[in-house]
């Protein structure tokens, strides 16, 4: 079968199962299993591919059917230009936290810091800012045993072994130690709005990483309140926040003595990520 039949085939039947991507999410997977770019496959749409190759294609495409996410298909997701390991016990990274790292690059270039990343998953934030940051160390924390040993994978692969360490621990655990930078993509959807998800969310991402209780806040709050206590003077802490959360976030943060420096938008213009540091 070509190239060609074979992706319109499995584009239709995606289309057919409500798949809004269904031609580049086609052409994704049958990328992965030629072991080819989307770039080479569209160059040679006539040429044929062997039985078993497609055999494997239409596995991967009943998956993605069943609105299983390409990125834990392939197992890994592309994020501030580097490929990272994830798989359903950590979150998928999304464009708008490339957009918090971005920032705090910009803000602590050429600095030496130590950063604490509470709720690491993937460790992709993390790794993606000590890319950057040449000088500075870091620690990765999570309650979720899997989720330090695929951060501790992608800690290997990125080769940060000297300058990082990926934690099992809560964050009522860190003690006796300050930081510069107190980093967090925390859970902030509120538990009655998870069921209208889209089915590759709820279905595949872990619930651990998405709810964030009753009213969203919840670890947000912990967020904030712990990291009164592990900032050093003049430190920083950066969280990214639910659509529309702006308003309630923002006032935790002056109760807690925390005054907003900057405000990160998504490519929608939607306020997601805050950055405050403690008043003194």
């Amino acid at each position: 079968m070509e190239i060609l039949q074979l992706l319109n085939q499995a584009s239709k039947y995606l289309k057919d199962k409500n798949i809004l991507s269904h031609r580049i999410d086609s052409e994704i997977l049958l990328s992965k299993v030629l072991d080819k770019s989307r770039e080479e496959l569209i160059l040679n749409l006539d040429k044929d591919i062997e039985k078993a190759k497609v055999s494997k294609f239409k596995g991967l495409i009943y998956r993605r059917s069943l609105n299983e996410p390409v990125a834990y298909i392939l197992k890994k997701r592309e994020f501030w230009k580097k490929d990272f390991i994830v798989n359903r016990n950590t979150l998928i990274p999304r464009p708008e936290t490339e957009l918090m790292v971005e920032k705090i690059v910009n803000i602590f270039n050429n600095r030496n810091i130590s950063i604490l990343d509470v709720g690491t998953g993937s460790g992709c934030i993390l790794l993606s800012i000590l890319s950057e940051l040449k000088h500075s160390k870091g620690i990765g924390i999570d309650i979720s045993k899997k989720a330090i040993d695929v951060a501790n994978k992608n800690l290997k692969d990125h080769k940060l072994l000297n300058r990082t360490k990926f934690l099992r621990k809560s964050l009522d655990q860190i003690r006796n130690k300050k930081f510069d930078l107190v980093v967090s993509n925390p859970p902030y959807i509120m538990k009655k709005d998870i069921r209208n998800l889209n089915d590759d969310i709820k279905k595949f991402e872990p619930k651990l990483a998405l709810d964030g209780g009753n009213d969203g806040l919840d670890v947000i709050k912990k967020v904030i309140y712990k990291s009164k206590s592990i900032l050093k003077f003049n430190g920083m802490l950066a969280l990214e926040i639910g659509n529309g959360q702006l308003k309630k976030v923002s006032k935790i943060l002056k109760t807690n003595k925390f005054r907003t420096r900057y405000l990160v938008k998504d490519y929608q213009e939607n306020v997601r990520c805050i950055l405050s540091t403690l008043a003194m």
